[in-house]
């Protein structure tokens, strides 16, 4: 699996012109998931990025992690994120999972959050989905799960 993790001041999806996931301060999560993940990533995944330290504390270092602040996530599947850009000049998709092993994954993932006890909003999958953003630093990291 392959995460995007951004720090938001607040987030939201469109589908059809119609808002169906938004949160205010937290992260914002682009999440791919390739052909050899299992439900081993979408636990070192979801633990990993609700522990990550990266909110201020009152010394405005970065010491501070999602469960502590008591923030917001949303979840945007991403399949593009396994794009293979390296050879001629279209991406190859080959290691994105197909998309009902990729669903089950991703919905795995959403649930695992949400039994961290954060609050978590979603975008549609296999949607063309209108994502707004305001970056909180800006801080974006990328996580792999192998």
């Amino acid at each position: 699996m392959r995460a995007v993790i951004q720090r938001v001041k607040e987030s939201s999806v469109v589908v059809k012109n119609r808002v169906v996931g938004k949160i205010s301060a937290g992260l914002l999560v682009f999440l791919g998931v390739s052909t050899t993940d299992r439900l081993q990533d979408v636990e070192f995944l979801s633990d990993k990025i609700v522990n990550l330290r990266i909110f201020e504390d009152q010394n405005e270092k970065m010491n501070r992690s999602l469960l502590e602040t008591g923030g917001e996530m949303l979840v945007v599947s991403q399949f593009t994120l396994l794009g293979d850009c390296r050879k001629g000049r279209r991406p190859s998709f080959i290691h994105a999972a197909r998309p009902d092993e990729a669903d089950r994954l991703y919905q795995s993932f959403v649930k695992k959050i949400q039994k961290k006890g954060i609050f978590v909003q979603t975008g549609r999958f296999r949607a063309r989905m209108d994502v707004s953003l305001i970056n909180d630093g800006p801080v974006t990291l990328i996580i792999e799960s192998k």
